[in-house]
């Protein structure tokens, strides 16, 4: 019976502790760090369009990989309607 006590009490320890280091690392954290150069005023810098280049980048490789899976999906209907197509003909051929 103190076993089942104890253990939500563990976990609540946890829980606080979890939150304390949390909000530690986001206080402790410079402001500099907490936003973009955009978001201070400096968009021409040579680090804001780094920024937008990485972003453009990242919209370019995911668009790639979304095109890809859906051309293999078109490949792969097309490539059902061709073995359709032979068995229909093979079935009344004979």
């Amino acid at each position: 019976m103190s076993h089942e006590t104890t253990k939500p009490r563990k976990r609540g320890l946890w829980f606080l502790f979890r939150v304390f280091a949390f909000s530690w690392l986001v206080l402790a954290a410079p402001r500099s760090a907490m936003a973009c150069p955009v978001c201070f005023g400096q968009s021409d810098s040579p680090m804001a369009i780094a920024t937008n280049m990485g972003i453009i980048a990242m919209l370019v490789v995911v668009a790639g990989v979304l095109g890809a899976f859906a051309s293999f999906f078109i490949y792969l209907m097309r490539r059902a309607k061709l073995a359709a197509a032979q068995e229909t003909s093979e079935g009344t051929a004979q």
